[in-house]
């Protein structure tokens, strides 16, 4: 009985640390999502723009 009730603390446990984690890292998940979609957006101009110089 006492190991059952260990196994489901353990379990318990882990949950809400992976919850926690999750929690505390979706932030900075989206911040990267948005470091990289304006890093593509400025390639884009940039690029634009360079060929817009180059013609003629």
């Amino acid at each position: 009985m006492i190991i059952r009730w260990y196994s489901q603390l353990k379990i318990y446990i882990g949950t809400l640390c992976n919850r926690l984690i999750t929690n505390g890292s979706r932030g900075t998940t989206n911040a990267w999502h948005f470091y990289y979609a304006l890093v593509f957006v400025i390639t884009v101009l940039c690029s634009k723009l360079v060929v817009a110089l180059v013609a003629p």
